[in-house]
Parts: structure tokens; sequence; C-alpha cells
């Protein structure tokens, strides 16, 4: 992927130095002293660890209580921390965000509309967020609350010889994904799933929740179509490597690595080969029109 000397963006926040933004104290801080059981835990976990939003979101729901109220980290002065200019893989993820921001500010403006620009949090370890204490095994998400991406760089480890997803496009895919969980938001989409969890049932809600999931898929693919056509950021390899990547995070395909059964009723993220299919829609069409994953007869 070609982005060394491309634009950085200024909306990057490095609390990789905080002690882990503190207060709560574990489950019971978070949500009020209510007892959650382990399958409740481990559900939410493999539900959103990875390219989704936050699980102590769902956690908090799940629990009966709302999310809970955000710490504010410590940082210098009281302004946010910027990563050090020295810092690659920072510099990197700014770059892409940056790239992010460029597209969907001339997408939104096409359509008469104005984009709002999303925070991106570097953090190390655990972090407080508005949806809840924030932890690096999640993998990166999104928090609507407060309108933020969160990252913890060890990820991109895990993506790379864990999940078998190497390479730099890869990388960036995670964070378009990211940010376009932000653009959902934004479109208000977020919040008529949020409307819908307590009128369906279980079952119907993850299928839901799959929809979201796909197309924020799509809407990466977006990002990289138009990035490609203004700024030729692609490299040969490179849109293998996020289909890659999108094949690899799929339910069936991480339901499989831990071992276990795979139970479609209880997917929330789609399959390898949907959520590869909606990145390579939003990568050949490049348009927003295109990624209506809930009118979508097949997925």
């Amino acid at each position: 992927m070609k982005w060394e000397g491309n634009r950085e963006s200024d909306n990057v926040e490095d609390r990789r130095s905080d002690d882990g933004g503190g207060g709560g104290g574990g489950l019971g801080g978070l949500f009020g002293g209510r007892s959650i059981g382990i399958g409740t835990i481990v559900v939410a976990l493999l539900g959103g660890w990875v390219l989704g939003i936050n699980p102590m979101t769902i956690l908090s729901l799940l629990s009966g209580g709302a999310p809970p109220a955000q710490v504010q980290p410590h940082t210098p002065n009281g302004q946010p921390q910027r990563p050090p200019a020295d810092d690659r893989m920072a510099r990197f993820v700014s770059t892409v965000l940056a790239d992010t921001e460029d597209v969907w500010k001339d997408v939104f403006a096409q359509a008469g509309g104005h984009y709002q620009e999303p925070r991106l949090v570097l953090f190390r370890g655990a972090t407080a967020t508005a949806c809840g204490q924030g932890q690096a095994a999640m993998g990166p998400f999104y928090c609507p609350a407060d309108q933020k991406v969160y990252i913890d760089l060890g990820f991109y480890e895990v993506l790379k010889n864990r999940l078998g997803a190497p390479g730099d496009f890869a990388q960036a895919y995670v964070i378009a994904h990211e940010v376009g969980h932000h653009v959902q938001n934004l479109l208000g989409i977020s919040g008529k799933m949020d409307q819908m969890r307590s009128r369906v049932s279980k079952v119907e809600y993850n299928a839901l929740s799959v929809r979201l999931e796909l197309q924020a898929d799509c809407f990466a693919g977006v990002w990289a179509n138009r990035a490609q056509r203004a700024r030729s950021i692609l490299e040969q390899g490179d849109v293998e490597e996020a289909m890659n990547a999108a094949a690899k995070i799929g339910d069936d395909a991480l339901q499989r690595a831990g071992g276990g059964a795979v139970v479609p009723e209880s997917f929330t993220h789609g399959t390898s080969a949907q959520r590869a299919r909606w990145f390579n829609t939003g990568l050949q069409q490049g348009s927003v029109k295109a990624c209506d994953t809930f009118s979508a007869r097949n997925l």
C-alpha cells in the first residue's frame, strides 16, 4: 500500500502511556454490581472481539444496564496526547485515518451532507471509553457514544500471526471497517439497530447484526475504491490482503479456529465468504447505495 508521504490525521489520540483508564475495577464496577455469567461474557467477546462494536456495550445491555459513563483518561495539560513523530505504525494508522476522512468528506458532500470526523485512540491493554472499559483482547472497536475508534496496535500481530492475515492493506482494512461503523452511526443506522434490540428475538437480532457488519465491510470497500481513484494507493497484492483478512475473521472461520461447532444462528458478523463478498462489492462499485445489506435477499 502506498501511504508514506501522504497526509496524516490530527484526530489521533495516543493513550499508550496511560494506566488503563482508571476507575471501574472489573465487571462488577462496570455494571453496578450486577452478576454476569461467564457464558454471557464469552458470547459477547466472541461476538465483538474482532472488528465490531465494543463487547462491553453488549455485556451491559445483556445484564440489563445502560452503558457506563466514560472515565476520562489522563492527558498532559488536559489535551489529547499525539503519537511521537518517529512511530512508524502510528504514522501508518494516522495516514489511513486521514485517507478515510478525505473519502467520506467527499461522499457526504456529494449527498449534500457534512461528515463529522471520528477520533482514533491508540491504547495498550485497557482504556476507558463511553461504552465501558475497552480491552485489547476485544480487538479494534468503535464506540458510537463517543464517536471514537479504539485500537491496540498489538492486534496487528494477532491478525498476522494467529489469524493468518498479514500485510499493510489488511491493517488498513481493519481501520476502514471501524470507520464504516462510524458512518453507520452518522447515518442513523446504528441507532435503528439499537431500537430493534428489544423488539426481536436474539436470533433475529444476530441476523441484523450480521447485516450491520457486512455493510461496514462494504463501506471499507467503498473507501478503498475511492482512495484508489483519487490517490492510487493500491499496490500488487493489496486487494488480496484485504479479501484474505475479511475471510479470516468470518464467524464460521473463527468458530472453527476455536475448536467448536459452526452455529449459524450465533453469527454476528457473517461468514468468511459473505465478508469477502461485501468488501469486494464496495471495492468494485464505490457506492454507498451498493452497500444496502439490509435490503439484500442474499448475503
